[in-house]
């Protein structure tokens, strides 16, 4: 990859990191209900990126691009990502979340006749094994459907992913999915109005990891991936808990020990012993 390709896949990873950050923020609180924070966030994502195309291209004469099939995978990543959290600890949903992304991804790289090499898969099983050695110590047996509706979740991701390796104005098509997926996660909003808790504070944060983490990060992710693998895209995404980690100590003032630091070296050397030697292939 060239250096604008290395930086906007950098930003990206960036902004998912700060996604999970904001959520934990505002529902760990109780500032916000989880159909509520999943509507602002896709909501306010949608209002930005509009926002965003329309001064790029000076007008919407190209008209909103995506597809109806990404939208519904956006929407099935981002509300059932936030109904998850309600019954997981964080911990136990990022090894649920990003576990089935990585089997998504690669299942589906498999299915396409990409096969990645040796080195390859010994890179991904270090920087597993990292991010087992960070979580497992915190798990505890997780609930059914809380752990169901996580597994949904980043399997959708996963597929959302990969259907943005296509052709396309990344900025058209990602306003495109955001605004389509707004009237999807306003009818979960409706079905538990009765439920319903709005602070101040969790509309916030919300509106932050849609306007910004989310539409910014998902603009910059198509972006990236035109010049990334299925595999690649994969063992990258690797990097967000790690990131979401490091980010919860320095905002949350989360402790910082050997365990998080193992993990941390773990899943960087397996990341960049893949990356090195996917470049000299």
């Amino acid at each position: 990859m060239n250096w604008r390709a290395v930086s906007t896949t950098a930003f990206a990873l960036l902004m998912f990191a700060a996604n999970s950050l904001l959520c934990r923020m505002a529902l760990g609180a109780g500032a916000i209900d989880a159909a509520s924070y999943s509507t602002v966030r896709i909501a306010s994502g949608a209002l930005m990126l509009v926002v965003i195309a329309i001064v790029r291209h000076r007008g919407m004469s190209q008209g909103i691009g995506g597809d109806w099939p990404s939208a519904l995978y956006l929407f099935l990543y981002a509300v059932p990502f936030s109904f998850a959290y309600n019954g997981l600890t964080t911990g136990t949903g990022a090894l649920i979340l990003f576990g089935c992304v990585q089997a998504t991804m690669l299942l589906a790289a498999w299915r396409s006749g990409e096969r990645a090499s040796a080195w390859q898969w010994g890179g991904l099983a270090i920087a597993l094994c990292g991010l087992v050695h960070l979580l497992l110590p915190g798990l505890q047996a997780p609930p059914p459907m809380p752990a169901l509706l996580m597994a949904v979740a980043g399997a959708a991701w996963g597929l959302y992913t990969l259907r943005g390796r296509g052709a396309g104005d990344p900025l058209l098509r990602t306003s495109g999915n955001f605004t389509r997926a707004v009237p999807l996660v306003l009818l979960v909003s409706l079905i538990g109005w009765s439920s319903m808790a709005i602070e101040r504070k969790g509309v916030l944060l919300a509106a932050l990891s849609g306007a910004g983490a989310s539409a910014l990060g998902y603009v910059a992710w198509y972006a990236a991936m035109k010049h990334l693998s299925a595999t690649r895209a994969a063992i990258l995404q690797l990097f967000v808990p790690i990131l979401a980690a490091v980010a919860g100590v320095l905002v949350l003032a989360e402790p910082f020990g050997l365990r998080l630091g193992l993990a941390t070296v773990l899943v960087l050397g397996g990341v960049a012993l893949t990356l090195r030697k996917t470049r000299s292939t």
